[in-house]
């Protein structure tokens, strides 16, 4: 089994998220890294070779190093591109809408944590809003590089890559406006169905 095959399709059109994402944005992004890091995980199962027949959450749940963050990485641009979608974005409303309310105080206050973890965090990671595993409480929180939300008991609710790959091309070194133009994708029906 290819670890390409646990890359999800891209659940839509790479021209679909213009012009908050770019269709060469998402065409390196989807074809070069994230298959990429599957390539690499199915390189390093050669030789590691019990990392065969795994899935990638139960490498990165259970393995470090280079088979944690190759995997992660798999997992989290899977989640990644789950999160966004065309037709989204604006103020969630619902349940998820609820949820970010009652946790945060207002859609408001959750945006402007979202944003400043995102813009603050420091070289390459994700942004993520998170619930406890048995209730929706909601919670924002960064990981670096290929850090995954999974290994601390956490559930992922949607997420936003903060590495240069995800947003050089159409904002180059202002992850400012890249995490502006995020709320304008964001998939509101995805985080939804990621509640109790």
């Amino acid at each position: 089994m290819s670890f390409l095959d646990q890359v999800i399709p891209l659940p839509y059109a790479k021209d679909a998220l213009a012009p908050h994402v770019s269709q060469e944005t998402v065409e390196f992004h989807y074809e070069k890294h994230h298959k990429g890091y599957a390539v690499k995980l199915n390189e390093l199962a050669q030789t590691e070779t019990e990392l065969q027949g795994k899935t990638i959450e139960q490498i990165l749940m259970n393995y470090k190093g280079k088979a944690f963050n190759l995997s992660a990485q798999v997992y989290n641009h899977n989640f990644y591109w789950q999160s966004i979608g065309p037709n989204a974005g604006g103020v969630p409303t619902g349940k998820i809408g609820e949820a970010i309310n009652s946790s945060f105080g207002s859609f408001d206050k959750f945006k402007a944590e979202f944003n400043s973890q995102g813009v603050n965090h420091f070289g390459s990671g994700w942004v993520w809003l998170v619930r406890e595993k048995d209730s929706n409480n909601l919670k924002v929180v960064s990981t670096h590089d290929g850090g995954c939300p999974l290994t601390d008991g956490l559930v992922p609710v949607l997420t936003c890559d903060v590495w240069e790959h995800a947003f050089y091309i159409d904002y180059r070194n202002n992850k400012a406006n890249y995490m502006e133009h995020f709320w304008n994708v964001v998939n509101w029906k995805f985080a939804e169905s990621r509640l109790l």
